[in-house]
């Protein structure tokens, strides 16, 4: 990352100069940057020269936001896009084609399966594994394999990902893991450092941390040889060595589909990711606390959160974590109409389809986030017709411990 700790390196690891001594980047509200002569301009466009020429395509706001985020990851650099999906589509497409399969963990977020169903009509198909262990990974990977993915914490069904484990499976295949982080963030965990070769968030979530500015980055490691056999696209960019990846994303499919990050959304994000640490600390000793709680009163309150002793992916969870277990607990009531109850008797949490705000969010995801995807995705998925997931905020721990436990009892 760099010589500082999480937090320091935050507001001053990539040591950024700012026009007129100012403490942000300003927000570059340009569609087109002018330039001094025609020869400069052709330099740009022939990555002959560094520079600024259209936002489509580059913008320094977005630059700088690209820049913490790759710091943050130990990543050797990041393509920020107009939101999460479009950083998954953008990172799954610039090394797939027809005939190529994927090797999914089953655990994902409902958007994201229903993204690869979106790409069978192009002779993309998708594998799930079983169950998230590393054996599982393996046993459904075959010549067609062109990349390995799964989520640091799955969203809803909180299970872990071995990140360590699945890479080595991966890269004994010579196929890359990309990995979502969006769940965890790089304050629990770096799965570059652990072996995984892309980086994917939804930057809507917990790096922005206030629900202003919908957006997704890709960062990329240093990553494998890439086989041109395997990754034909690749192979006029093997000259760039471990920026192959990135290189041919930036000259042709993010270029071309006008995925990019608008300039406002990159400067609310920066200001946001000044804090993620704070907030992320607070946010996962509060779902533990609440977890704890949850859980002590009984009844048919089926609590699932990974930072509980008895969860099945705890100790994994303790290993490849820092500073927590993750900002998300579950809540399996009974019954969907329970569920419903016990959401519209909350006082404090907002029921919004997001995670990762300062405010404590709750959601019936079977019915929202779910609703897209067939039943057999969502039993994968580990959405269920009584599950209530909790983003858990920054407030007061006792405050909202009281606001559950009424909710809860008032409808028993």
């Amino acid at each position: 990352m760099n010589e500082y700790g999480f937090n320091t390196g935050l507001l001053h690891g990539t040591n950024e100069k700012y026009p007129q001594g100012a403490t942000q980047v300003p927000i570059y509200q340009s569609s087109a940057f002018r330039h001094e002569s025609a020869e400069d301009l052709e330099k740009i466009f022939d990555n002959k020269k560094m520079g600024f020429s259209y936002t489509r395509i580059n913008n320094p706001t977005v630059e700088s936001f690209e820049k913490r985020v790759t710091m943050l990851e130990d990543g050797i650099g990041s393509v920020a896009c107009a939101s999460g999906m479009a950083a998954l589509t953008n990172a799954f497409l610039n090394i797939l084609q027809a005939g190529d399969e994927i090797v999914a963990a089953c655990g994902l977020y409902g958007g994201t399966v229903e993204l690869f169903d979106d790409l069978k009509p192009f002779g993309i198909s998708v594998k799930y594994v079983k169950e998230n262990k590393p054996e599982a990974f393996e046993a459904e990977i075959t010549e067609k394999t062109r990349l390995v993915f799964a989520e640091t914490i799955g969203n809803p069904k909180l299970d872990v990902t071995d990140i360590q484990a699945v890479a080595e499976v991966a890269h004994k295949y010579d196929v890359p893991l990309i990995v979502d982080n969006t769940v965890a963030t790089p304050y629990l965990i770096q799965p570059l450092k652990l072996g995984a070769d892309i980086v994917v968030h939804s930057s809507s979530k917990y790096i922005n941390g206030s629900s202003d500015a919908i957006s997704g980055i890709l960062v990329c490691g240093k990553g494998l040889k890439w086989d041109p056999y395997r990754y034909p696209g690749l192979a006029p960019y093997r000259k760039f060595g471990p920026f192959a990846y990135i290189a041919k994303l930036r000259n042709g499919l993010f270029r071309n589909t006008g995925a990019c990050l608008a300039p406002q959304n990159a400067f609310l994000n920066n200001l946001g990711l000044e804090t993620l640490g704070l907030r992320m600390q607070r946010q996962c000793d509060n779902a533990l606390e609440l977890a704890k709680f949850l859980q002590s009163l009984g009844g048919d309150i089926q609590v699932n959160y990974p930072g509980l002793e008895e969860n099945p992916y705890h100790e994994l969870a303790k290993k490849q974590f820092k500073n927590g277990f993750g900002a998300i607990v579950t809540v399996r009531t009974g019954s969907k109409e329970k569920a419903f109850s016990i959401i519209n008797s909350l006082k404090i949490p907002l029921i919004i389809s997001n995670i990762g705000d300062t405010k404590t969010l709750v959601i019936h995801p079977e019915s929202t986030i779910a609703a897209h995807i067939s039943d057999e995705e969502k039993l994968q998925s580990g959405v269920f017709e009584d599950l209530i997931r909790i983003s858990v905020g920054i407030e007061d721990i006792e405050d909202l411990k009281e606001d559950f436990r009424q909710a809860i009892e008032n409808n028993r």
